[in-house]
């Protein structure tokens, strides 16, 4: 019986049995939970599914849910649900865990959920929050694109002036030297 045991998994594969451990889906992620945090998991993806067009995938422990890129994501545990929320700032409140910057531009911020009715405001102020803050993002970079090229317009009609200046410089002392 020729085989391996998978280094990630430590799963005992045949061979030439197909074997992807890294593969997996919202059910088996929320499969063994209890009661309570099943109903906690189904409003909560009820609820940020109302929010619109998105991706909704599991990746490795985690159910990710996201636009262009992730905006929150949640770790499924055996006691608590635990969301990790991606904002503009850092959010101070009973139910914030822990935050900490993940970018230039974002604030991840972790929840314990553990029960279906803490899936109510604020946190789904802040799920909301997280789902416009990506359009926010854009509007504010295409701005800051369309002022920094209007600058760039202004530094090298300024850069011309002083080049004609100094020209105009040189020209006077080579008339005076003469």
């Amino acid at each position: 019986m020729a085989g391996h045991q998978c280094y990630h998994c430590k799963a005992w594969v045949e061979e030439g049995e197909a074997h992807d451990c890294w593969t997996t889906t919202e059910a088996a992620l929320t499969r063994e939970l209890p009661e309570d945090l099943q109903d906690a998991w189904e409003r909560l993806r009820g609820t940020a599914a109302e929010f619109g067009e998105q991706r909704i995938y599991a990746s490795h422990h985690s159910i990710m849910f996201s636009r262009k890129s992730c905006y929150f994501f949640v770790r499924p545990k055996k006691q608590y649900l635990e969301l990790c929320v991606f904002l503009e700032r850092g959010l101070r409140a009973p139910q914030v865990r822990r935050v900490d910057r993940s970018s230039r531009t974002k604030v991840y911020n972790i929840i314990h959920i553990r029960h279906r009715d803490e899936v109510e405001a604020p946190i789904t102020q802040w799920l909301r929050e997280a789902y416009d803050l990506q359009d926010a993002l854009e509007a504010r970079s295409a701005a800051a694109k369309a002022a920094g090229r209007s600058a760039t317009a202004k530094k090298s009609v300024v850069k011309k002036k002083k080049k004609k200046v100094v020209k105009k410089k040189v020209v006077k002392k080579k008339r005076l030297r003469s």
